[in-house]
C-alpha cells in the first residue's frame, strides 16, 4: 500500500437552522452566469418543513424559476412558506403572487405550474409523485425515492409513461468530491475494487414515542397519509415552528428513525452513501444479488454484488464518518461531505472541487440548477428514476434483512427474491395502505 497522505477540505455545515433562520433569503451573485429561457418554470412545492426550507433556498435563486405555490398539511408552515417567497420576491422586485394549500391535489390541478418539489415524509413520496406525473408536471423528489421497492417500480413505470422528467435529490452526484472518487473508481486508479465501506448509520427501531396534543392547525390525518395501524402524534415526528416570535424546527422529523413510518438511517443516509457505492462500482439500475443483515455473521449490514465485490456499512474510521471508503489492490479513497482523503497524493481532487463556501450542504444547489435545464431540455438529470429507485432499493433490502434477521437473496434484473420459501421477504416488497388510500 502507498504511503498514507490526508487532505482536510474546507468545512461545510450540514446541519443547523442559519439557512432557514432570520436572515431570509438573497439572491447568490454566483448564479448571474446562469442563462434563463424567455418563460419561467413555475414551481410548485409539495411539504414545507425543514428540508424543503433548504429546497427553497437554493430553487427560487435560479433565474428563469418563479416559485408560485405550497403545500402543506400544517398551517403555520404555509404561512411560514408565503412569508418567506412574499419577502425574497418584494426585496428583488419581482413580481409574484404565491399560494398555497392543505391538499396536494389542488396545487395540481393548476395549468400555470410546470414542476413540483416533494420533500415530504418518505410514504408520501410514490402517492404524490405518481399523481404529479399524472397531472403534467415535472418532479424533483427528495430521497430516498419511495417507501417500499413496489412504490419504486410504479413509480418508474409511470414516469416513463408519461414523459415527465423526474430528478432525485441525491445532491452529493453533484458534488466535485464525490465525483472525483467515482471517477478514481471507474478508471481504474484504485486498480481492481477489493471492498467498499459505506458508513450510514443503524436501522430503523419500533415507533416508542408518548403520545401528545395534536396542533389545532395540522391535519395529522392527511399527514398519515396511506400508513395502516394507530400511529399516534408526538411532536418529534412534524417539529413545531414558531412565526412569532420566529423559530424554526430544532430537529429533522423523527417519524425517519421508526420502522412503521421511515427507514432509519439506512434509507435516510444509504440513499446518500450506498448511493455513492452504487454508483463507483458501475451497479446503477443493478444491485446487489445477496444481503446480511446485523447479526448474521457480522454486526454490519453487508451487500455483495454478482462480481464478488462486498459493501459493508462498517465504519472506515473511528469518527464514525457518514462516508464512503473504496479500497482496490492499488489504493484507497475515502469521500464524505466537506472530507477527502487517499493513500497517496495522486488520487487527491484537483482544488477546484475545494470549496469556502460556508453554507449548508443542502442549500447547495448545483444539483438543483441540473433540474431545471433538464425540464427546460427535456432530458434526464444527474439523478434519473431508475437509478434513484436502485439506490432507494438496496437501502430497503437491507432493512428487511435486518427485519428478518437473515441473508437473503435478490435478482436485481427481475427485482425479486431467490429461495424465499416462506415468502417472508416478498412479503415485505410492500403493505397494505389503509382504506381510502391508493397508490395508482
Amino acid at each position: 500500500m502507498k504511503k498514507q497522505t490526508k487532505k482536510e477540505l474546507s468545512r461545510r455545515r450540514f446541519l443547523g437552522t442559519a439557512a432557514i433562520g432570520v436572515a431570509g433569503i438573497s439572491l447568490l451573485p454566483s448564479l448571474s452566469s446562469c442563462s434563463s429561457a424567455t418563460e419561467p418554470i413555475r414551481l410548485g412545492f409539495i411539504g414545507m418543513g425543514r428540508q424543503a426550507m433548504f429546497l427553497l433556498n437554493g430553487f427560487i435563486q435560479i433565474p428563469g424559476v418563479r416559485v408560485v405555490a405550497g403545500c402543506d398539511v400544517y398551517g403555520r408552515k404555509r404561512q411560514r412558506f408565503e412569508n418567506r417567497v412574499n419577502e425574497f420576491y418584494t426585496k428583488n422586485n419581482v413580481a409574484v403572487e404565491v399560494t398555497t394549500y392543505e391538499k396536494y391535489e389542488e396545487l395540481l390541478q393548476r395549468d400555470d405550474i410546470d414542476a413540483v418539489v416533494i420533500a415530504v415524509p418518505d410514504h408520501a413520496h410514490a402517492m404524490i409523485a405518481i399523481a404529479a406525473c399524472k397531472a403534467g408536471k415535472d418532479v424533483y423528489l427528495e430521497k430516498p425515492m419511495t417507501f417500499t421497492i413496489k412504490e419504486g417500480q410504479e413509480l418508474k413505470r409511470v414516469v416513463r409513461e408519461t414523459n415527465r422528467i423526474l430528478g432525485i435529490g441525491s445532491q452529493q452526484r453533484s458534488d466535485p468530491n464525490f465525483q472525483h472518487a467515482v471517477n478514481m473508481v471507474q478508471t481504474g486508479r484504485l486498480g481492481t475494487i477489493e471492498k467498499a465501506n459505506a458508513y450510514v448509520g443503524a436501522p430503523p427501531t419500533p415507533y416508542n414515542l408518548p403520545e401528545e396534543e395534536i396542533p389545532a392547525d395540522l391535519n395529522w390525518d392527511l399527514w398519515l397519509g396511506p400508513l395502516p395501524g394507530d400511529i399516534h402524534f408526538n411532536n418529534e415526528l412534524n417539529p413545531p415552528i414558531s412565526l412569532d416570535p420566529v423559530e424554526h424546527e430544532k430537529i429533522w422529523g423523527a417519524w425517519r428513525w421508526y420502522k412503521e413510518i421511515g427507514g432509519g438511517f439506512t434509507t435516510d443516509w444509504g440513499a446518500h452513501m450506498f448511493d455513492i457505492v452504487q454508483w463507483g462500482l458501475g451497479m446503477d439500475r443493478n444491485g446487489p444479488v445477496e444481503i446480511s443483515p446485523i447479526g448474521d455473521g457480522s454486526e454490519y449490514m453487508q451487500f455483495t454484488y454478482a462480481n464478488g465485490i462486498v459493501m459493508s456499512s462498517e465504519p472506515f474510521n473511528e469518527q464514525m464518518t457518514k462516508g464512503v471508503k473504496f479500497t482496490g489492490t492499488d489504493g484507497w479513497i475515502e469521500v464524505s461531505r466537506g472530507h477527502f482523503k487517499a493513500s497517496d497524493d495522486s488520487l487527491l481532487p484537483p482544488s477546484s472541487a475545494e470549496s469556502n463556501d460556508n453554507t449548508p450542504y443542502e442549500t447547495k444547489i448545483p444539483h438543483q440548477i441540473n433540474f431545471i435545464e433538464s425540464v427546460r431540455n427535456r432530458v434526464d438529470p444527474v439523478v434519473p428514476v431508475e437509478v434513484g429507485h436502485s439506490s432507494c432499493t438496496i437501502c430497503t433490502l437491507g432493512n428487511i434483512a435486518c427485519d428478518l434477521q437473515r441473508t437473503i437473496e435478490w435478482d436485481p434484473v427481475t427485482e425479486t427474491f431467490k429461495n424465499d420459501e416462506d415468502g417472508a421477504a416478498t412479503a415485505k416488497l410492500h403493505y397494505h395502505y389503509r382504506g381510502g388510500w391508493n397508490l395508482l
